[in-house]
């Protein structure tokens, strides 16, 4: 029998990173070849392990620096370049935004085919820590050993192993205990490690995510601009202890203005079709937008930088032009935020969302505003948005919309080249898949603006507000 081992790849010594890639990793050319890397930065040089050869292009990894690029700095995390999160910590921020909007730019020309498209500078975000709303936490019963805890010997049967953090990147089973987020203010640190050491102490099973096990799952905490919090406690069935939790988060944290716990027996972590019981408290949140309001559930979907989101909204709706007497069309209106702001300006909004949750959302806050002129509709935008639908509701001026990563359905776009808008204005997470829409659109559409709005800073992700005008 012809055994045959795994040719080893190579380590390149002495590379030079010239640049940063899409999907935030840093670039280098060896013979030609494309080579992708990880935590890198322009002007570093550095041996490089192969991890990855193909045809074109090749991806490795970092094992010696020997000279940082000049853009290189110390991280603040300590958890950096293991959780998965905040991949950029190693670049000033000034340089991030820089190379958000070549993102934009680079996607526009080589995905889209536009050539001389003026990006704006990108709107930074006024804080780049603690600036989201939302974090999810996961419960693990064998949680990731850290390099030097493994050779430190801490491996031995007594060690507890439970822990409460962030999944490893890719892996399902593999979750590091955290001890400093700096994604989410305080005391969003304070619950998570009050939370953890509690269960410890009352001995209440974490889960196991391989066999299934366990009782306690995940730990979701909120809060809005106004300093309150909400904590949703996940967890596989009853226990004794849960009521001592959850009673000692009350007592502790004065900040928690809502108090959840969901059973969830299911084999995953989707929370759609799970009943979440308010335990203290008011059932949701109220946050402010300019002089809108919002409530936020345990489920709802909201953006996550509330500091930065409305900087996004007004761009959109300003894109938009609205003089007051246009019909606008909302796609992937989610919990119907972007729509409500529009409806102060326009005579009629329509909003459509797959997620039935996010339009009982969307109505709710309409009613909470007191916003009269906004219809909300669930389903699949292309099966909704029908002949029979805009002749009833009427054909737009405006079309807003805010696609997921993935960019619109083709029939969408084809729909919406139908209806012919005077104006399209797309918001987008993903400049790639906003590129590739803006050229399904350009035979009677041009672009006419672009701005970058930076929603989370030391990531390489970038938000793209794009103004699309009739030409034809």
């Amino acid at each position: 029998m012809d055994r045959r081992t795994k040719k080893e790849l190579p380590l390149l010594q002495q590379v030079a990173i010239t640049g940063v890639a899409a999907e935030g990793k840093a670039i280098a050319r060896v013979n030609d070849k494309v080579l992708f890397v990880p935590f890198g930065a322009p002007g570093d040089v550095a041996d490089i392990r192969i991890k990855l050869k193909k045809k074109h292009y090749m991806e490795g990894e970092i094992v010696k620096l020997h000279t940082p690029g000049p853009l290189r700095t110390e991280p603040f995390c300590e958890h950096f370049g293991t959780c998965g999160g905040c991949k950029w910590q190693h670049l000033p921020y000034p340089a991030q935004v820089e190379f958000k909007r070549q993102q934009v730019v680079d996607a526009l020309e080589r995905i889209g085919g536009f050539k001389g498209i003026m990006v704006e500078p990108v709107i930074s975000s006024p804080i780049d820590r603690y600036y989201r709303n939302k974090l999810e936490y996961t419960f693990t019963s064998r949680r990731w050993l850290t390099p030097e805890e493994l050779g430190s010997g801490d491996n031995r049967p007594e060690v507890d192993f439970s822990g409460l953090g962030f999944h490893l990147p890719g892996q399902f089973d593999r979750v590091m205990d955290i001890r400093q987020c700096f994604l989410q203010p305080e005391p969003s640190n304070a619950i998570r490690q009050w939370t953890g050491e509690t269960c410890r102490r009352l001995r209440i099973p974490f889960y196991n995510h391989r066999t299934k096990e366990g009782v306690l799952r995940n730990l979701i905490i909120r809060n809005n601009t106004r300093g309150e919090f909400m904590v949703v406690l996940i967890v596989k069935e009853e226990h004794p202890h849960l009521a001592e939790v959850l009673q000692g988060l009350q007592d502790t944290f004065p900040q928690i203005a809502s108090l959840h716990l969901a059973v969830n027996p299911k084999r995953n972590d989707d929370l759609g079709d799970i009943d979440v019981r308010c335990i203290s408290g008011e059932p949701w949140l109220t946050d402010a937008m300019d002089d809108l309001e919002f409530r936020i559930g345990p489920k709802s979907f909201y953006q996550t930088n509330a500091s930065q989101v409305i900087h996004l909204y007004r761009k959109a709706i300003g894109l938009a032009g609205l003089q007051g007497y246009e019909t606008v069309y909302d796609l992937y209106t989610g919990t119907g935020t972007i729509a409500l702001f529009a409806a102060r300006h326009a005579a009629k909004v329509i909003g459509i969302e797959y997620v039935d949750k996010a339009i009982e959302d969307a109505k709710e806050n309409a009613r909470f505003n007191q916003i009269g002129n906004t219809e909300f509709f669930a389903g699949d935008i292309t099966r909704v948005m029908d002949d029979r639908f805009i002749e009833m509701h009427g054909n737009p001026h405006v079309i807003l919309t805010d696609p997921p990563r993935g960019g619109m359905h083709p029939d969408v776009v084809k729909k919406m080249l139908e209806m012919r808008p005077n104006r399209i204005v797309y918001v987008s997470c993903n400049p790639a898949t906003q590129a590739r829409d803006a050229a399904m659109l350009s035979h009677h559409y041009q672009i006419t603006a672009v701005q970058p709005v930076d929603m989370f800073p030391h990531t390489h992700h970038i938000e793209s507000v794009m103004l699309l005008e009739r030409s034809t």
